[in-house]
């Protein structure tokens, strides 16, 4: 049985005292293992999904996109002139900066398979299967607003306040070879939007 995989064995005659503490033992590493696969999944600073986790992600939601016949939307936030921020107000305000940045963007959602993720630095990440292309457009115009909401003071952004930039793209389920064109598109978009001036989305 051990070779076969199993991790523990109980032999009769069976002994109440034993059988419980060898439960106990296995239910406490049972915890344990799932805390630490939580700790490599999630972003330590912000509690969002991190990179690891949107990219299996992806991979899932493409397949129910495949599935379904429906749209997959990939959406590339990037918090404008974030290096400056930490700069003028130290990295500590830059840390609750994207906390709230984070925490705008989970709340925003509109339907309960969406999904946002930390994708790196000042960088998040948002998925959401079933929007079309004019949906999706009037959602990252809905998030620009947020975060300008939020009004974290900014002296080097033209506005006075942190925004952000989107690139985003919307492709049917036929339309894309792999889950990862539809990443370098948005990654592509969003290039635009900062090249354009930044406090702006685009799309492709």
């Amino acid at each position: 049985g051990l070779q076969l995989g199993a991790v523990d064995f109980i032999a009769k005659p069976i002994n109440p005292v034993i059988v419980r503490a060898r439960v106990q033992t296995h239910l406490t590493l049972k915890l344990q293992s799932d805390l630490l696969r939580s700790m490599a999944l999630f972003d330590g600073l912000t509690g969002v999904p991190n990179r690891r986790k949107f990219d299996e992600q992806l991979v899932r939601d493409w397949r129910q996109s495949q599935r379904e016949q429906t749209a997959l939307s990939v959406i590339l936030i990037d918090v404008d002139h974030f290096k400056s921020f930490n700069d003028i107000y130290g990295h500590q305000a830059g840390d609750e900066a994207l906390i709230r940045v984070a925490d705008c963007l989970s709340k925003s959602f509109k339907r309960g398979s969406d999904f946002v993720a930390r994708y790196g630095g000042e960088e998040f990440v948002i998925l959401s299967n079933g929007m079309t292309k004019d949906q999706a457009t009037l959602y990252v115009q809905t998030l620009c607003q947020l975060v300008r909401d939020l009004r974290i003071p900014h002296s080097a952004s033209s506005t006075g306040y942190l925004t952000i930039s989107i690139g985003f793209s919307v492709h049917t389920f036929d339309q894309l070879p792999s889950p990862n064109v539809l990443l370098t598109h948005a990654d592509k978009a969003l290039y635009v939007a900062k090249a354009r001036g930044k406090d702006q989305f685009f799309s492709l």
